[in-house]
């Protein structure tokens, strides 16, 4: 069976639409296929109208409902706790990604050796700005976070129940769903698409806001850049003040410093900047190796494990 994760907030308009092309899709599909609904937290009529709708839909569905808006990477979660699988794929409620993704998307996970399917965006029906802006977040976030994150970025997922399996155990809040699918490794595919025009041409829930949290929250659960940039400037901090201490105590050792205590306050100053941004960057190095421990991330993931009997010879 296959089954489709749908997070749903502020989606009221484009339900109609998006039943109508998910029974498109489940018939594509063989008529093998669930879809698991998940309204976050939706200040609008999505739960009503998805209850509504969904007792007439020709596919076989579940209609998840949180406490509040806890983000589409929680509701993700959510559905893929209760998806009955074994093949799992993602898709925005706004009918951005073309139904062809999402059939190749199953076609990888069950017929090839594939764990999980990432979709990147080839090109996309967006306004200027918006494109530009999402292509200069992708390229700083392959940057700084994940040099192997596709120049469109990723959007929307196929896995297998290994791999959902081992995203479930990751119990992590301020994260980035993204980062733990390239973290948890599995043999993956990238598959480029169109994306298309949001439906009814409202604006995107994407806001400049929402990406530098979600750079943040990347930064710190899945790179040592900040405190790798830290221990620089400490570094560098460590050097001009040894160096503003040498050329105070020349320059008192020639007789250019007529105030008196200026040469020992300027050295002592030297001194203690130096010795804090030390230890500052020593600090920092096992805080950070405690962050990590505390995330209960395991050291190693199982993918193959296989056994072989060699008959001995006689």
């Amino acid at each position: 069976m296959f089954s489709l994760i749908i997070p749903v907030y502020k989606n009221e308009d484009t339900l109609p639409p998006l039943l109508e092309c998910i029974a498109g899709l489940y018939e594509r599909l063989g008529r093998r296929a669930e879809v698991v609904f998940v309204v976050d937290g939706s200040p609008d009529r999505s739960y009503d109208t998805l209850r509504a709708l969904l007792p007439a839909a020709p596919f076989p569905a579940q209609l998840v409902a949180l406490s509040r808006n806890f983000g589409s990477f929680a509701a993700i979660r959510a559905g893929l706790a209760v998806a009955r699988g074994p093949y799992f794929a993602v898709m925005a409620a706004d009918l951005q990604e073309p139904p062809e993704l999402l059939v190749e998307f199953f076609r990888v996970l069950s017929e090839e050796p594939i764990d999980l399917v990432l979709g990147t965006r080839a090109s996309r029906q967006d306004p200027a700005l918006s494109r530009l802006s999402a292509e200069g977040f992708w390229r700083l976030y392959r940057l700084l976070v994940q040099s192997d994150m596709p120049r469109g970025g990723v959007d929307v997922f196929g896995c297998n129940q290994a791999v959902r399996d081992v995203l479930l155990q990751m119990h992590e809040t301020n994260t980035s769903l993204v980062g733990q699918l390239f973290w948890v490794g599995f043999r993956r595919k990238v598959v480029s698409y169109d994306r298309q025009a949001r439906h009814g041409g409202g604006p995107s829930g994407w806001t400049f806001r929402k990406k530098l949290r979600y750079m943040l929250d990347s930064l710190f659960a899945f790179t040592d850049l900040p405190i790798a940039l830290m221990t620089l400037v400490g570094a560098g901090g460590v050097v001009v003040s040894l160096l503003t201490a040498l050329v105070v105590f020349a320059a008192w050792a020639l007789g250019d410093v007529p105030v008196a205590g200026y040469t020992p306050t300027m050295l002592l100053i030297g001194f203690s900047a130096s010795t804090q941004l030390f230890s500052a960057d020593i600090l920092g190095g096992y805080l950070w190796r405690t962050y990590e421990n505390t995330k209960g991330r395991p050291p190693s993931l199982k993918m193959l494990h296989e056994h072989f009997r060699k008959e001995p010879t006689p």
